[in-house]
């Protein structure tokens, strides 16, 4: 049997790093707990922890932009996971509206 995340570490949550199965550009981060984990491994669509609102999140599930999961990478820690994905819909990951979440770029002077 493959490694599992561990749950344990972080009060029941994983980091989840989401990127672009193609180009490799980071869309997004998020949280899953063990619900989470499953039902994105049984639809390989991806199902996130929301942290803000204390539930089970389906990525997609209002926006239509629904993250297909191609692959999954569990760090060596085993407490973050790599999702390369497809976005379907209009191929925005963000809440925002934007593509990528990590659009604001910090100043290094």
């Amino acid at each position: 049997m493959q490694n599992e995340p561990n749950f344990k570490k972080r009060n029941g949550l994983i980091v989840a790093i989401v990127q672009d199965w193609r180009t490799k550009e980071v869309l997004m981060q998020a949280f899953m707990d063990w619900q989470a984990w499953k039902k994105t491994l049984e639809t390989k669509e991806a199902w996130f922890w929301s942290t803000s609102r204390q539930r089970l999140w389906h990525k997609g599930g209002t926006s239509g932009n629904v993250i297909l999961v191609r692959e999954i990478r569990l760090d060596c820690d085993f407490d973050a996971v790599l999702l390369s994905v497809e976005v379907w819909g209009d191929g925005l990951a963000c809440h925002t509206g934007a593509r990528s979440c990590f659009f604001d770029v910090y100043p290094l002077t």
